[in-house]
C-alpha cells in the first residue's frame, strides 16, 4: 500500500514516509549517509535516549539496522531492548510520562518530524508482539484485513486478495483457507501467531518488528516462526528481540548486544554480523553473555 494516492511503492521505488514527508514538508530530506537506503528500509538511530519519566531506560544508542536482513537484539532482562523497538515504531510515546531523545531515521528520513504522523509510522514499522494478539471479536479473515479497512480500502476483491495473499505469506494459508470466518482466536498459539505476522505485513510495511514472538510457542511453532523470518527478510526488515541465544544465531543475520548499566539504563555494547557476535566478538561482556557466563 501507498501513501501516495494511486501510487505503489515498490514501483515507485521510494519510502512511504519519504513521499509523506516530501508532499507535507518539502524540506525534509535524507542525509548523505542514508541515500543508499532510501525506499528499502534501512533503520538508523542516533544517540537515542528513551524516558519514564524521570528513569532513563534507553541510553545513548547509535546504531545501523540493515535494510531486508534478521538483526536480533540480544541482553539481559531489563536492559531496554523491548523500549527500544517501541521507540522505533513511536509506540513509546503513548505511554504517560513517556519521551524520546535522539533521532530515528527510516530510509533517512526522521520518524519523529512533526510532519510525519505516528499512525503512518506505524504502518510503515509493523510490530508483533510477545504473546499472540488476534482481535478476539473478529474472524480470521477481518483480522488480516483489518489495517486496510482502517486505512480506507472498501473493495472487497481487493480485500479478499490481500487476505490470501499475506497468509500465503505467513504460511497460514493452506491451514485456515476453509475457516477464515472463524474467529482468529480459535487458531493454535502459533497459528495465532503467524495470523499477527500477516496482519502485520497487510499494510506493506517496510520493517517488521518483533518482540519475543517465539517465546509462549513450541519448538515447532518457534522454528515455523523462524522459517517465516528468513522467507520474509526478502521483503522486508526484520528486527527481532530474543532471549533464545539458539534462536538469534539460527535466525539472524546482525546481532546487537546490549547490557544494564549502574544507572539501570540499557545501552549497546557491540553490534556486528551474527557470525562474528557468537565466534568473535570485540568485547569480553558480548562473550560472557553468549557464552552463557551472564544474564
Amino acid at each position: 500500500m501507498s501513501f501516495i494516492p494511486g501510487v505503489d511503492k515498490a514501483s515507485a521505488g521510494i519510502s512511504p514516509l519519504s513521499a509523506v514527508a516530501a508532499a507535507a514538508a518539502p524540506a525534509v530530506a535524507s542525509g548523505p549517509a542514508d541515500a543508499a537506503d532510501n525506499g528499502t528500509g534501512g533503520i538508523e538511530l542516533a544517540a537515542v535516549n528513551a524516558y519514564y519519566h524521570a528513569f532513563r531506560a534507553v541510553r545513548d544508542v547509535s546504531l545501523r539496522i540493515r535494510p531486508r536482513a534478521v538483526t536480533a537484539l540480544i541482553g539481559p532482562s531489563g536492559c531496554g531492548k523491548s523500549t527500544l523497538l517501541r521507540v522505533v515504531n513511536r509506540m513509546h510515546e503513548t505511554i504517560a510520562g513517556a519521551r524520546v531523545e535522539g533521532a530515528v531515521r527510516l530510509d533517512g528520513i526522521d520518524v519523529y518530524d512533526p510532519a510525519i504522523s505516528p499512525v503512518r509510522v506505524r504502518r510503515t514499522i509493523g510490530m508483533v508482539f510477545q504473546k499472540p494478539n488476534p482481535f478476539p471479536a473478529m474472524s480470521i479473515k477481518d483480522n488480516v484485513s483489518a489495517g486496510l479497512r482502517l486505512a480506507g480500502e472498501r473493495s472487497k476483491s481487493v480485500l479478499d486478495g490481500k487476505v490470501e495473499d499475506c497468509l500465503r505469506r505467513a504460511a497460514l494459508w493452506d491451514e485456515v483457507k476453509d475457516k477464515l470466518k472463524q474467529p482468529g482466536t480459535s487458531l493454535s498459539g502459533g497459528q495465532q501467531q503467524r495470523l499477527c505476522i500477516a496482519r502485520a505485513i497487510a499494510t506493506e510495511p517496510e520493517v517488521v518488528l518483533m518482540d519475543e514472538p517465539c517465546s509462549a510457542l513450541d519448538p515447532r511453532a518457534t522454528l515455523q516462526i523462524e522459517e517465516l523470518m528468513a522467507d520474509l527478510k526478502e521483503r522486508y526488515t526484520i528486527v527481532i528481540v530474543t532471549h533464545n541465544m539458539q534462536q538469534a544465531a539460527r535466525a539472524s543475520d546482525d546481532t546487537a548486544f546490549f547490557n544494564m548499566g549502574d544507572d539501570r539504563a540499557g545501552y549497546l555494547v557491540e553490534t556486528g554480523s551474527t557470525a562474528q557476535i557468537f565466534s568473535n566478538p570485540h568485547e569480553r561482556l558480548t562473550e560472557d553473555y553468549v557464552s552463557g557466563r551472564f544474564g
